[in-house]
């Protein structure tokens, strides 16, 4: 299959949530779960305001940190989406940590962020929050497509909004989720140039750290557990000796 994309047109974002509600009933989120919030902004100075409605949900990066640091393997790429094996996920939390725009959470013990409905692209159909959005704010596609129309639809927004432009062409390597902007990025809340932590020093020492606290945890638990037995087994042995010491002076009475 192609490399696929999002395409999500804040320029055309109504914020009438139908794409919230779509994905968690469609992917039978948990309660208090959600892969998708929209966000309100509005910027200027009154009475000369400006507003949009930004998502806040996973990019799909290309350079994906949350799949570099997964120790599991739960994050993986396939086909321009950042997917999830839930099963595979320990709950660590080393993805919410790396994410340079602040996406997975750890719910129930394991990470939540949107895993794409990429069963549903396969079998021929749009994803949830596709097929719901009146406004044609979203569509999914393949990359190549979705930046031609990404393209297309700024040309014309430019009018409206002079600082309209494209964001996840080239930012963390090509997002799979490719923004339509209204205004520069950091006035949508959103970071010009996101970067992630460097995932050398991730790797080679936050990572360790975290696994040496871990092993020093389980080591001292299995120390005091021992302690504990060893105590036990020595009070348990001097009252068998009590015992013995009163029960031979009746023996010796009977006799």
């Amino acid at each position: 299959m192609a490399r696929l994309a999002m395409l999500i047109d804040t320029g055309r974002c109504l914020g009438c949530q139908a794409c919230v509600i779509a994905c968690k009933a469609g992917r039978e989120l948990l309660p208090g779960e959600r892969w998708i919030e929209i966000h309100e902004v509005v910027w200027g100075r009154f009475p000369e305001l400006r507003g949009a409605f930004v998502p806040h949900r996973c990019l799909h990066c290309t350079d994906a940190a949350c799949v570099a640091v997964c120790p599991t393997k739960a994050l993986y790429k396939q086909d321009g989406f950042t997917l999830v094996d839930f099963e595979r996920c320990s709950g660590c939390g080393y993805c919410v940590e790396v994410c340079p725009f602040g996406v997975p959470r750890i719910v129930d013990g394991r990470v939540s962020k949107c895993a794409s409905c990429i069963d549903l692209v396969r079998s021929g159909r749009e994803p949830w929050c596709v097929q719901t959005c009146p406004a044609g704010a979203l569509r999914c596609g393949p990359r190549e497509e979705i930046l031609a129309e990404a393209r297309a639809r700024v040309a014309l927004l430019r009018d409206r909004y002079p600082d309209a432009q494209i964001y996840g062409e080239t930012q963390m390597g090509g997002l799979g989720a490719v923004m339509i902007l209204t205004a520069p990025p950091e006035v949508l809340g959103l970071p010009a140039q996101p970067k992630a932590p460097p995932l050398a020093l991730w790797k080679g020492g936050v990572q360790p750290l975290s696994l040496g606290a871990l092993a020093l945890s389980l080591l001292t638990s299995g120390i005091a557990f021992f302690i504990a037995r060893r105590r036990h087994l020595e009070e348990r042995q001097a009252g068998a000796g009590n015992n013995g010491s009163v029960s031979q002076p009746r023996e010796a009475q009977r006799g």
